[in-house]
């Protein structure tokens, strides 16, 4: 498999370097809940690492599904459910071979496709529409890291890897999903870059 690994991914817990770790859920998330443009629902969150956002949706009511192949993002995830008092399933498990025993309305797509290799992004894109109902809303989060290397001589770099708009467009094309016309909020982030918020809708 290209791309970081599990043990990859354990290390930097281990090691404390989870620089992409607001501490607390996604401003974005709390906007889009505040506005009430996410209900509750049936919502599933792949590469929920630290929990937050597994946390804050439980707390409003949500059937939650986090989701991480890390054995301490999934340890983590589950201390910081017990310790706020709140239920979720969390699961350890590959999500690009995790298949739900029943569809999602929603997922909550923040810090996964920017942390897969792009050689795996056709194949989760794909995940992600299979778990989805017919109509089901995709919260996206696409992260804009742009790098000198990347953008001037070709290489791939990451993780996090840029998750250029019309890479993602190609990966959720307008035929199967529907789309919101930009600009798309850009959602500032302390350590890394930002982000572009997208809802897309499956077709």
């Amino acid at each position: 498999m290209a791309g970081p690994t599990t043990e990859f991914w354990q290390e930097r817990f281990d090691k404390k370097e989870t620089g992409w770790d607001r501490e607390g859920p996604s401003p974005q998330l709390m906007s889009w809940l505040e506005a009430g443009e996410l209900q509750p629902c049936r919502i599933a969150v792949p590469g929920c690492g630290g929990g937050w956002e597994v946390a804050e949706l439980a707390r409003r009511g949500f059937d939650v599904v986090g989701i991480d192949y890390t054995p301490a993002a999934v340890e983590r995830t589950r201390a910081l459910l017990l310790a706020q008092g709140l239920r979720a399933q969390v699961l350890q498990a590959d999500v690009l071979s995790y298949q739900p025993d029943e569809p999602f309305d929603a997922i909550y797509e923040q810090t996964c496709l920017c942390a897969i290799h792009p050689d795996h992004w056709l194949e989760y894109a794909q995940q992600l529409q299979r778990w989805l109902k017919p109509d089901g809303s995709l919260w996206l989060l696409a992260m804009q890291m742009v790098r000198p290397a990347a953008s001037e001589e070709g290489f791939v770099q990451g993780p996090p890897y840029h998750c250029d708009i019309n890479a993602v467009r190609v990966l959720f094309p307008p035929t199967a999903w529907r789309w919101p016309k930009p600009p798309y909020a850009k959602v500032p982030h302390p350590s890394l870059s930002h982000e572009l918020a997208l809802k897309l809708q499956r077709s």
